[in-house]
């Protein structure tokens, strides 16, 4: 499947991308059942952001991931790769029941990913602030290609709370100075972080002031609208001569109305017979 560019966001491509996010979320939530561990939130909440990635905007080959001219995808928060995973998945990389693997011993859909496991991820991830360095150093190596594969996209996925990392700015620095305009960046703003709201724990705002100051295009977006969400990557698609960041606005536990919002659902599962029966109500399941 090689989704392309050029494909327009058409009303029925938003239907269909709305089912398959309901779909995604669906997994999400069954995974992180089955694991009894896992972080709910955030993987809830770029659900949306995901499923517009792999089902409209990713130049990508799942039969073929080596596949030399595809874009390539880091995520930085790699906590939340139960979205990821349910993502690739969905979209044909592996079989959908090997999601409900996930964090259990041997498994290839580790609880961050883990590209010694699973070869078709492009990084390995955990540690906090290192993608967007990783996905810089990508970007300067595509740009250094010869032949039509240099003209593939680089996209990182960032949250928040990572922000608080003194190396993910060392990278901002780099993108700006090499102009890397085929770089962007998405930084999930939920606004939450494992100990608490980010303004309390380390406040961010304004973020759109700092990279503006940083040299960066700046694009901020609606991250349960699949039209905002078109509009920010077409709109860092121009390039221009600057790296691009789409702050996306999402709400943590998206999809389960009792858990939406609380920071307390960041790095927590269903557990308890009730906390079961409301997320699986939710997303679906019967």
């Amino acid at each position: 499947m090689i989704q392309l560019w050029q494909m327009p966001l058409s009303s029925e491509k938003i239907i269909l991308l709305k089912e398959k996010a309901a779909l995604i979320r669906k997994s999400v939530v069954e995974m992180l059942i089955e694991a009894r561990s896992g972080h709910l939130a955030g993987s809830l909440g770029m659900a949306d952001v995901f499923t517009y990635l792999y089902f409209q905007a990713l130049l990508h080959y799942p039969r073929n991931p080596s596949w030399e001219y595809r874009d390539r995808l880091v995520l930085s928060n790699g906590h939340i790769c139960p979205v990821l995973y349910a993502s690739m998945a969905h979209s044909g990389y592996f079989e959908p029941s090997e999601l409900l693997t996930l964090r259990k011993l041997g498994s290839r859909l580790q609880g961050h990913p883990h590209r010694e496991y699973l070869s078709m991820l492009e990084t390995s991830s955990g540690p906090l602030g290192s993608g967007l360095s990783q996905a810089v150093g990508m970007a300067l190596a595509g740009r250094l290609d010869s032949g039509s594969s240099s003209g593939r996209h680089f996209y990182c996925l960032m949250s928040d709370g990572e922000l608080d990392e003194g190396n993910s700015w060392e990278a901002v620095m780099l993108a700006a100075k090499e102009k890397l305009n085929n770089l962007t960046v998405v930084v999930d703003r939920n606004c939450i972080q494992i100990s608490g709201p980010t303004e309390e724990i380390m406040p961010l705002d304004k973020l759109s002031n700092k990279f503006e100051a940083f040299n960066w295009n700046v694009i901020e977006a609606n991250g349960h609208d699949f039209e905002s969400i078109d509009g920010a990557f077409q709109e860092a698609k121009k390039r221009g001569d600057r790296p691009s960041i789409i702050l996306m606005k999402t709400i943590p536990s998206k999809g389960i109305p009792e858990f939406e919002g609380k920071y307390e659902w960041h790095g927590k599962a269903p557990v308890t017979e009730e906390e079961v029966r409301v997320a699986r109500r939710a997303v679906g399941i019967a």
